[in-house]
């Protein structure tokens, strides 16, 4: 069911702007501050998905912390908010970062929206609203903040190549028939390439699930993967570590 202020399911958005998940610094960082919790999960799982790497923030204070002390490529914040709205946030932000702000509000007056805009804020959409409505919102506010899309929207690793946009992957120029999950599977190890990823945190980023040692998911899917990426070429890329994980790296390099 999808949550109040959100008039599609994330699962049914087709990203045709598939937001630009990635890698600026390999991977795009979103913070959402938002203390309607069913919705900031919503938000952050179809993020997710779209290969971003989302934080939430379920409060102002906490919201405002989190914004001047990490590093992140956009801020979602909703007006109203606990501790500290959204416009005092903001406030708090342009005082020191310049980083995009998108405001979401149940307000729909136009006074409220100048507001907002007045005091810093890029763009203001209001609930409720469709997820497609939202990507393609953020697809503008990072294309005007100067990032290069396109490029920004693949990853390569020898002659792996993924474009996070279509979801498409290539080795040796051939398309690889990927399911939703090896996509999103790969699409991690690739961003996070050279670095042994446990099986916990692959269940837990791409199947968002605690880790349960009675259940092969990983593994299950690790092998269809490989089946996939490595078995029909000579150069293999997706490595196992011998308790601890996998990586996805060349070693010819």
């Amino acid at each position: 069911m999808p949550t109040q202020g959100v008039q599609q399911d994330y699962k049914s958005v087709i990203f045709g702007t598939r937001l630009l998940a990635l890698p600026y610094a390999l991977v795009m960082r979103i913070l959402v501050v938002e203390d309607e919790r069913k919705l900031a999960d919503y938000l952050a799982k179809g993020l997710n998905e779209n290969g971003f790497v989302t934080d939430i923030a379920r409060d102002g204070i906490e919201g405002r912390h989190l914004a001047l002390e990490g590093e992140y490529d956009l801020l979602i914040l909703d007006i109203m908010l606990p501790g500290l709205d959204g416009l005092a946030l903001l406030e708090a932000v342009r005082q020191v970062r310049r980083t995009p702000v998108l405001m979401l509000t149940a307000r729909d007056r136009i006074e409220d929206r100048v507001r907002g805009l007045q005091q810093g804020a890029d763009d203001y959409l209001v609930k409720p609203f469709a997820f497609s409505e939202l990507f393609a919102r953020i697809h503008a506010l990072l294309r005007r903040g100067g990032q290069p899309l396109t490029e920004m929207s693949k990853l390569q690793l020898a002659d792996l190549e993924l474009d996070l946009l279509r979801r498409k992957a290539w080795r040796n120029r051939q398309s690889l028939n990927l399911t939703a999950k090896e996509f999103s599977l790969l699409a991690l190890l690739l961003r996070r390439r050279g670095e042994v990823l446990s099986r916990t945190t692959l269940a837990e980023q791409v199947w968002d699930m605690n880790f349960d040692s009675d259940t092969n998911v990983v593994e299950v899917a690790v092998r269809r993967l490989r089946s996939k990426l490595d078995d029909p070429f000579e150069s293999k890329l997706l490595h196992t570590v011998r308790g601890m994980g996998y990586v996805l790296e060349d070693r010819r390099e």
